[in-house]
């Protein structure tokens, strides 16, 4: 019988035809038209091609707590599938059409695959962090015209019900919000719903399982979400993503990872950011992969990254990926006799990634850390170093087949093109390629983050060596990343500068063993004003709308660095900075030796060139230098601790 409407060819689900190890690899894969090699067309068909693939295979499982012991809910590829034409017939029903967006407002949990992957299906998907104020919350959404919200019914750490319930209110294009219960939450125990609400599961399972009653032919081009980046900037700035884009970087990043149905990995990446719905997800989703959710909480969860390796036992987990932060708390529990020789790859990305970390995941689990390049403006991921690759720390592997990528000179004079460097000459870099997004929903936005001749800038500053792997310096942009969460400074000077005393203030990242950066603001005062630090890191937190961007330190200077043409000199302040961030350092180890904080045996040099360095006065006992020799190697910068010389 032939169907109502035409219903995508079943195709293979992706899968690598070989291991990738070097940049010749790289072009055996793309050795044909790109048309030719990816012929699916949508999210939603690499779903029914897994389903028909790997029917009763375990998909998702879902842990309720962090203990390995408990039973943990599973779903397997068909029910996935099932869940998913559920999904979008329900959101079809609630009046949602291509070009319509649902917003997802959910912890780590099954349904919120059902949102995304149902919502794409459906319309278009708008995942949100649901640690954002509510007036960021209710600007995204605005902007996005969101016509149906899917949130979590509880207000447990982030008040998510309470936040859905007053955005009704406040968000004009929303009609309808779609309660999704705790997954224990008694019948008995559900609150009243208002008029235009209604229960997610409850609704979902009224509809078809089989097939999409919309009848929707999903093209390529077609736009599968809207992803908020910027971290934590005041505007909306809202990236579009095309079904071709994440097709493209789950079939890519399945090719550089080689990863297949024998994998299991525990995907603790939050679901509102890209790297945990595209590269973590989608992927994995797309070749018959087990992704395990570690609770609602995932990796926030204290109690998950404490039974962390016995969770890898348990599941057999053979992929490891999460930022910088979340390997160095992993370095920090001991194995106790987990069985991790299931592991046979470990991914970062999102931050940099400290040597020392890197030699201590080595030394103390066996696994050498690959590191990955991923943007929001290219569906997720860029560059993958692939399993069984040990590159140096800071080369974030090749390139994914059909990327193009360009090293060109930082100071691009305006309306010129960009003048291209040479092999192994560091500059910024460029894309061009299937997955780098057609723009932002700001006609601006998009103008600024692409040249004239239409390559994507990445705003970060590296350069290709002779093996075609791309390696990072730096970011051009003035972004601080604190744990993988992009902070844009102006958040913090815009508050700051509200202060009646301040006359000018400025952000930067201070490095952080643990977190990558953190941020700190330096200001000067007002003629005749007084402020202390204190009181200035008080008003700090108390009008910086987001957790993480609140500053750690204000420092009161003089006089603030200037260019010539009257602009604040961020790279001198980024070197104050790192002064802070090292006397700390020292502080701490003077502390644990027992001596004084103010003890003279080190002295901080900020002016040092190239890097800033300690000096050890001629008491430091050598055992006293090697400590603080090891704590200084964790920053995630050079430091250079010396003698200081006899004349002095």
């Amino acid at each position: 019988m032939t169907p109502p409407y035409a219903v995508p060819t079943l195709s293979r689900p992706f899968a690598a035809p070989f291991p990738v190890r070097n940049a010749a690899d790289v072009q055996r894969l793309q050795a044909r038209p790109l048309a030719e090699t990816l012929t699916v067309q949508s999210t939603y068909e690499i779903f029914r091609n897994s389903a028909a693939a790997f029917g009763g295979k375990t998909a998702l499982t879902f842990l309720r707590s962090a203990d390995p012991a408990d039973e943990a809910v599973r779903w397997s590829y068909q029910e996935l599938l099932a869940g998913i034409h559920q999904t979008a017939n329900l959101l079809h029903g609630l009046g949602i059409r291509a070009g319509d967006a649902v917003a997802v407002l959910l912890p780590g949990c099954l349904e919120y695959h059902l949102a995304l992957w149902g919502g794409e299906a459906a319309g278009i998907v708008q995942p949100l962090n649901p640690l954002l104020t509510e007036d960021k919350l209710a600007s995204l959404m605005t902007t996005a015209r969101a016509k149906v919200l899917i949130a979590y019914g509880s207000d447990v750490e982030c008040g998510s019900w309470s936040k859905a319930l007053r955005l009704l209110e406040r968000v004009p294009t929303l009609r309808t919000l779609l309660r999704v219960a705790p997954l224990d939450e008694p019948l008995a125990a559900r609150p009243a719903l208002p008029a235009c609400a209604q229960d997610f599961n409850a609704g979902r399972a009224a509809q078809p399982a089989d097939r999409l009653l919309s009848e929707r032919v999903i093209r390529p081009d077609d736009v599968a979400a809207y992803f908020h980046t910027g971290g934590t900037t005041g505007a909306p700035k809202l990236a579009v993503h095309t079904h071709a884009n994440q097709v493209f970087s789950a079939w890519a990043a399945v090719q550089l990872q080689n990863a297949g149905p024998g994998d299991v990995v525990i995907n603790g990446y939050p679901l509102f950011h890209v790297a945990g719905v595209l590269p973590a997800s989608l992927a994995a989703l797309s070749a018959g992969v087990e992704t395990v959710i570690p609770t609602t909480l995932l990796l926030r969860n204290r109690d998950v990254l404490r039974n962390y390796w016995r969770l890898v036992e348990k599941h057999r987990a053979t992929s490891l990926q999460g930022v910088p932060t979340i390997l160095a708390a992993l370095a920090d529990i001991p194995l106790a006799g987990a069985d991790i020789s299931s592991l046979r790859y470990c991914r970062t990305g999102a931050a940099p990634l400290p040597a020392e970390l890197a030699a201590r995941f080595k030394r103390l689990f066996g696994l050498h850390v690959s590191e990955s390049l991923g943007m929001t403006e290219m569906a997720g991921i860029s560059s993958i170093s692939p399993p069984g690759c040990e590159f140096p720390v800071n080369c974030v592997g090749f390139p994914l087949p059909y990327v193009q990528v360009r090293i060109v000179r930082l100071d691009m004079p305006a309306g010129q093109p960009p003048r291209e460097l040479p092999t192994g000459t560091p500059g910024m870099v460029l894309f061009k390629a299937p997955n780098v997004i057609p723009g932002f929903l700001d006609p601006e936005d998009t103008a600024r983050a692409f040249t004239g001749d239409g390559w994507l800038i990445s705003g970060d500053v590296g350069f290709l060596d002779g093996e075609g792997r791309l390696h990072l310096q730096g970011r051009a942009k003035d972004l601080i990343i604190r744990g993988g969460h992009n902070i844009d400074p102006k958040t913090i000077e815009d508050a700051l500068a509200t202060h009646p005393a301040v006359q000018l203030c400025a952000a930067v990242g201070a490095p952080d063993a643990y977190a990558g950066e953190l941020p700190i603001a330096f200001v000067t005062l007002a003629d005749g004003a007084q402020a202390s630090e204190a009181e200035l890191i008080a008003y700090a937190a108390e009008h910086v709308d987001e957790g993480p961007a609140r500053p750690k330190r204000v420092i009161v200077l003089d006089a603030m660095p200037m260019t010539n043409v009257g602009k604040i000199y961020k790279p001198d302040l980024r070197r104050l900075a790192t002064a802070v961030s090292v006397q700390a350092v020292v502080a701490r180890t003077l502390h644990e030796a027992g001596l004084a904080e103010d003890d003279a045996v080190f002295r901080v040099l900020a002016d040092a060139q190239p890097d800033v360095a300690v000096e050890a006065g001629a008491g430091a006992p050598a055992p006293l230098k090697a400590l603080l020799r090891e704590a200084l190697s964790r920053l995630p910068v050079k430091v250079v601790l010396h003698d200081r010389p006899a004349a002095q």
